[in-house]
């Protein structure tokens, strides 16, 4: 289902170097809101650690933001030494291909981590990457968010209880 990720993880932080590999993944676009940064955009070093880390084993990055302010998406891009696209409008394909052309990757290369199934899921199965989906980092949100979340849990359950199925 489109809707529906590839991986369901806890945190970013979840996203491994051997999940990476095994799976053939070359790239990381990221969102930032309640996927890197809480909603008073809060960085965590562990997150700045993992990121460093993956990149010294030659995993590529690159931010995919929804959020039309540039100055938020640019200093959390700054932090952690990655380019970014802001102003992403996911689930439409452009702001994801312009972050695949910024990774120079195949779709196919390419895993796209989020915490919302309406923008990051769907918009990395609309452009034949990898979804991995997170946890939000905290449950205060936007309002646009907040209106979403009790349907995006729904389906949550439903894509859980489907994998307990296929084990």
């Amino acid at each position: 289902m489109i809707l529906y990720p590839k991986f369901y993880l806890k945190n970013i932080r979840e996203v491994t170097y051997n999940l990476l590999q095994k799976n053939n993944v070359k790239g990381l676009i990221l969102d930032v809101d309640n996927t890197l940064i809480d909603y008073y955009k809060n960085l965590e070093q562990d997150t700045i650690n993992w990121c460093k880390d993956l990149q010294n084993k030659g995993i590529k990055f690159c931010i995919a933001s929804n959020s039309n302010k540039k100055e938020k998406v640019k200093q959390v891009a700054e932090k952690l030494g990655i380019s970014y696209v802001y102003f992403a409008k996911k689930p439409l394909k452009m702001g994801l291909n312009k972050a695949k052309k910024i990774l120079n990757l195949n779709a196919n290369e390419i895993a796209v981590v989020g915490d919302q199934i309406f923008t990051d899921v769907l918009g990395a199965n609309r452009c034949k990457m990898i979804s991995i989906l997170v946890e939000p980092i905290q449950e205060k949100d936007i309002l646009i968010t907040l209106i979403k979340r009790p349907i995006e849990n729904y389906i949550k359950r439903k894509y859980i209880k489907s994998n307990e199925i296929k084990e």
